[in-house]
């Protein structure tokens, strides 16, 4: 399969109003693509769509406010992105939500909230604008899974259990798209220096104790700049990677998977604690390395939470 080229194309990215959504949008316009960018942020989205025309004023930019939680919103914008742009050529499902706590500490809704943004709309964007992309020729799918889509750590069975289908589907649509000529493309990033673990939504029976416990350790490990994570995504796209890692909160969990799939779990509880500082294998209210901005902690009643 040949190189991807970004000039003159037209990229969707979900979750663009901050984080590694928001350098995607950058990093694309520079390299000549057109922009169709979702989030439910407006104000930041508002602001991201101003600094890239600032800076790439020859740029097309058209934004949809939806949030991903409610599926009949986003079949509605998929649908109007679809008939607004009938090719397309980069499609980016960036957008995700986290939710701390282990099964027993979450509601079935909060698990469902998570498993309806991180996995459900991921396949409901996917299917409404596959057509798009065979419209296009050289075109690519970007899914972004975790690092939580290789491992799964206690605390973590809703982000893990969304992030491991994530994985699966798209390993699915990399062997089922080739011979259409579209490449596709697994995210696993590793901890991504955004607001998540600020804005991470806490299971309704974790108390505040462990929370606190969580945020002050994983803050420490989210280290990489999303404007860095950007461009490592955007060079696997161009070079049709099949599968891009991205830092070392990413590259030696998955060598730890492999080389002890049913043990790794020691290794890294006694890792965090050198890192983060503290009993890391009982922290449970934050996630440590999901790439995406998190919804501010809200209770279950408060359906809005689509990341930027």
């Amino acid at each position: 399969m040949r190189r991807f080229v970004f000039t003159g194309g037209t990229a969707v990215v979900t979750g663009a109003a901050s984080g590694i959504g928001e350098a995607l949008a950058h990093g694309l316009a520079r390299r000549g693509s057109d922009l169709v960018l979702l989030d439910r942020d407006a104000g930041r989205l508002d602001a991201v769509v101003a600094a890239v025309r600032a800076a790439h004023p020859d740029r097309q930019v058209t934004t949809y406010l939806v949030d991903l939680a409610d599926a009949a919103a986003t079949a509605r914008v998929a649908e109007e992105v679809r008939q607004r742009h009938p090719a397309i050529r980069l499609l980016v499902n960036n957008a995700g939500v986290a939710l701390g706590g282990r099964f027993d500490q979450v509601t079935l809704d909060e698990f469902s909230w998570v498993v309806d943004v991180n996995f459900r709309a991921v396949v409901q964007l996917t299917h409404a604008l596959l057509s798009t992309l065979r419209a296009e020729p050289g075109a690519h799918l970007v899914n972004v899974s975790s690092i939580f889509g290789v491992i799964a750590p206690a605390g973590q069975a809703a982000y893990s259990a969304s992030k491991f289908a994530v994985r699966g589907f798209t390993e699915a649509l990399r062997h089922e798209l080739a011979d259409d000529g579209i490449g596709v493309t697994s995210v696993h990033p590793g901890g991504i220096r955004t607001r998540i673990a600020q804005n991470a939504r806490v299971g309704s029976g974790v108390s505040a104790e462990e929370f606190e416990t969580g945020l002050r350790q994983f803050e420490r490990l989210l280290t990489v700049d999303p404007a860095k994570a950007a461009e490592v995504i955007l060079r696997g796209v161009e070079r049709r990677r099949g599968r891009v890692l991205i830092g070392w909160s990413a590259k030696l969990p998955d060598l730890l998977a492999r080389v002890a799939p049913a043990s790794y779990h020691r290794v890294l509880a006694f890792g965090l604690d050198r890192v983060a500082g503290g009993p890391a294998r009982r922290a449970t209210a934050t996630p440590s390395v999901p790439a995406q901005r998190r919804p501010e902690a809200a209770p279950v009643a408060d359906p809005a939470g689509e990341p930027a």
